[in-house]
């Protein structure tokens, strides 16, 4: 396998393009051979994803294990009948401006598999590059609904929003007739998920109300207490940044930990210490970590990462899953992207977090989820699976054609 990382931009890039088109006469853009043979001598995968900005670390994440994945889908020879894979990886910076100048440049060299992105915004502009240039585009980390069903071209490796909100759901015995209230930021990002619980669990017969706390805002007393008063089945939490362990203290100071089951999501083990006093009185939704699967493939993925000196972390199977969804696509579709997405679609896979389902309708990923406990290990918490939620029970509504 051979992995390059792109150096050259303009004008070098351009001639080097045409010399490596001048120097391969038995291909077409692509890799596929012109000569209607089994399939291509090679083909370049562009991987996109945050190597700097505000979600590298997620992007770390999801190389490492893309690497590792990579080398377990083709037993560590690179290449899957006789074609080679290459990868360029570029940084997007998180910015989809970037992302689309760099997918951009990608595509005019002949490439038309396209892989990564850990933010939803970057996401959506590859997604509309994938569509308009008729490229395979399998997105990452990015959580955000709206790119399952976006177009033909577009799949996803990991999970998305709504298999989280319908985790929470499962803390519930029955959701109908329930009283949920989502407590959150008053930001497109709060707001965003009190519409998602709306839709979710409301659609299942809960009745979803708001509590939303100003950006700015330090002191959080007043709105546990408007909790407490309006006496809900479950809380959601959905909150980011600077002002997260003062929020948790103050519900836990409150007592709306003690007498509300309160559910929120999960993050990378960067997060475990966030919340202070309140970490095992909450109930947490989450994708992964490495000790709630127990199968060959998640032993496999660990193992690699770990003795490549990586860290198996809370996105690892998004990198790993889309190795093996290109090994596949590659495979079956000889670089053809038509054909790729045809294998793609409907496509059942064992992946680290055990059975994985490409739903052919709108490319969605089925798959299971967990609910976790955060415990005391000496001066620090770990996580600690409760239960697994079976992907059928959290799979998303399958999106509008």
């Amino acid at each position: 396998m051979r992995v390059s990382k792109k150096l050259l931009l303009g004008s070098v890039v351009a001639t080097a393009a045409i010399f490596l088109a001048a120097c391969a006469p038995q291909t077409e853009p692509g890799g596929a051979p012109s000569d209607g043979g089994d399939g291509p001598a090679e083909v370049t995968v562009g991987v996109v994803t945050s190597e700097s900005g505000p979600l590298a670390g997620y992007g770390k994440q999801y190389l490492d294990a893309f690497k590792a994945g990579l080398d377990y889908a083709t037993d560590g020879t690179g290449e899957i009948d006789g074609t080679t894979i290459n990868v360029e990886y570029m940084d997007d910076a998180g910015d989809p401006d970037k992302a689309v100048t760099v997918v951009k440049e990608l595509i005019g060299e002949g490439v038309n598999i396209i892989a990564g992105t850990a933010s939803s915004g970057v996401a959506l502009a590859v997604a509309e590059q994938a569509e308009q240039n008729k490229v395979l585009y399998i997105s990452g980390p990015a959580a955000a609904d709206a790119l399952t069903g976006i177009n033909d071209y577009t799949f996803r490796s990991g999970r998305q929003s709504a298999q989280d909100v319908a985790t929470a759901g499962t803390f519930l015995d029955d959701i109908e007739g329930r009283k949920i209230t989502v407590f959150a930021q008053d930001n497109a990002f709060g707001q965003g998920n009190v519409a998602a619980v709306e839709a979710i669990l409301g659609g299942q017969g809960a009745t979803v109300n708001s509590v939303l706390v100003a950006e700015d805002a330090t002191e959080f007393t007043p709105f546990a207490q408007q909790i407490l008063t309006g006496a809900p089945d479950l809380v959601f939490v959905a909150w980011a940044g600077a002002t997260s362990g003062a929020m948790w203290q103050a519900l836990s100071q409150q007592g709306v930990l003690d007498e509300i089951p309160v559910v929120t999501g999960l993050g990378d083990a960067a997060t475990f210490g966030a919340y202070g006093e309140a970490s095992e009185k909450i109930n947490f939704l989450n994708h992964y970590f490495p000790g709630a699967p127990d199968n060959d493939v998640n032993t496999a993925m660990v193992e690699a990462i770990e003795g490549a000196g990586g860290t198996v972390d809370l996105f690892s199977p998004d990198g790993f899953n889309a190795a093996i969804m290109i090994v596949h696509a590659i495979q079956e579709g000889a670089g053809d992207v038509d054909a790729m997405v045809g294998a793609l679609e409907g496509f059942e896979f064992e992946g680290p977090k055990g059975t994985m389902t490409v739903r052919e309708g709108d490319h969605a990923l089925i798959q299971e989820m967990y609910q976790v406990k955060l415990v005391a290990d000496g001066g620090a918490f770990v996580p600690e699976l409760v239960d697994t939620v079976s992907a059928d029970d959290v799979a998303p509504a399958e999106a509008a054609e």
